[in-house]
């Protein structure tokens, strides 16, 4: 199973991206406290992989908008509630002709691709007879019903589209992560089976110190907190602590200098913390936890800092949350090792589920080996007749070589004399 960090951000981070020309708020920074400091080119910053099947075409129909004076001016003066709503998406009627062709191929491409991917898909199961066209309707992200046109239809159909992808994308990683889990001790616990019991013991024993090694490492700072954000400017800034100050904090490491803390930005924060727990090189240590711990601390901070909910951290929104309670005095972080993924009646009923998808698997496996055999049946049976053929027909050459040779006696005379 392949396991990625995705940093998926909301439609409007993608969005946003557009409003790059805008001034970030101004912050006064004594660049003699910040060491190496170098200029980022925020020109050369990429929008991030929002991890959808139509990431490509999210990104190039935001690229195309971003050409259009007037769409990009009402663009910078909405907010994310009208976005959201598709009030943004009627501003497409005034954009240029220039820009409406464009879009208007983008979409014509984007429709191409999913017909080929429907095609690809109907014949790996070689269905025939279905309009390929009627298909189109199961994606939601453009009009269907008009594949030659980028209306002010399709642009409220993607946006809403991929933000609803992406408000769910937490919780299927956790459902994902947990599932992750329940493999993990499923599998350790049917190994276990196919040892004796003094084997059995020393596997136990085994796991069990893991366990506590794993568990035995230094105080996690609540992410967010202000001792954990001194961590960072100190040890990766190699700044004074006693100089810490959450204006020059928000500057630095917003990265891209787009006047916001995307999650990415937001995740890099976390990684002196997560060093304490764990490390690659040790057996006890899970690099998807870790992962996930990263994730948690993200997820956490965005619920209690992002008010507006559109998943950036503005320089408001953040010193804001510097003079809440919660961030002078934080409760303990719990991580991943202090946590119960799951319940043993949760086990049992996904061990359930793999044991009747290995059922199916096997059942699927006995029928192909059927198959398998009746084809090489049918392979052999073919091969005796073409043999038993093959020697047929070399008989009827050699009665036929036969017929064609007269005998003859020795001198080469014949024996029969021809009457007089």
């Amino acid at each position: 199973m392949k396991w990625r960090t995705i940093l998926l951000q909301y439609c409007f981070l993608l969005v946003t991206c557009i409003l790059t020309t805008l001034e970030a708020v101004p912050i006064d920074i004594d660049k003699t406290k910040v060491e190496n400091a170098q200029p980022v080119d925020s020109a050369k910053i990429e929008p991030p992989d929002t991890g959808l099947y139509y990431d490509e075409y999210l990104k190039q129909v935001i690229d195309v908008l971003e050409t259009d004076n007037h769409f990009r001016e009402k663009l910078q003066k909405a907010d994310i509630e009208e976005i959201k709503s598709g009030r943004l998406s009627k501003e497409l009627d005034l954009v240029s002709h220039h820009v409406r062709t464009k879009l208007d191929e983008l979409k014509r491409q984007e429709v191409a691709r999913l017909r080929m991917l429907i095609k690809a898909k109907l014949d790996s199961l070689q269905d025939t007879g279905i309009d390929h066209h009627a298909l189109l309707k199961q994606f939601d992200h453009l009009n269907h019903l008009n594949p030659e046109k980028f209306e002010s239809t399709d642009l409220d159909m993607l946006i809403k589209a991929a933000t609803s992808d992406l408000e769910h994308y937490d919780k299927a990683r956790h459902e994902e992560f947990k599932k992750y889990e329940m493999m993990k001790e499923h599998e350790r616990r049917e190994y276990l089976k196919t040892l004796n019991e003094e084997k059995r013991k020393e596997e136990e024993s085994k796991f069990e110190e893991m366990k506590r090694k794993h568990e035995n490492h230094p105080k996690v700072n609540h992410p967010g907190s202000k001792d954990q954000l001194k961590e960072v400017w100190e040890e990766a800034d190699g700044l004074d602590p006693n100089d810490f100050d959450p204006k020059t904090f928000f500057k630095l490491h917003d990265v891209n200098s787009d006047g916001f803390l995307d999650e990415q930005e937001l995740e890099a924060l976390f990684t002196k913390e997560l060093e304490k727990v764990y490390d690659p090189k040790n057996e006890e240590d899970d690099m998807v936890e870790m992962e996930e711990e990263r994730l948690r601390m993200r997820e956490h901070v965005m619920n209690e800092v992002d008010t507006n909910k559109d998943r950036l951290v503005t320089l408001e929104e953040f010193l804001k949350a510097t003079e809440k309670k919660e961030f002078l005095e934080p409760d303990s972080w719990e991580t991943l090792d202090q946590q119960q993924f799951f319940t043993e009646e949760e086990l049992k009923e996904y061990e359930n589920i793999i044991s009747i998808q290995e059922t199916e698997l096997k059942k699927k496996a006995d029928e192909l080996q059927k198959q398998k055999e009746e084809l090489q049946r049918q392979h052999d049976q073919l091969e005796a007749q073409k043999l038993e053929y093959h020697q047929v027909l070399q008989q009827m050459e050699q009665k036929k070589l036969q017929q064609e040779i007269s005998p003859s006696v020795p001198g080469g005379e014949s024996k029969i004399q021809p009457r007089i």
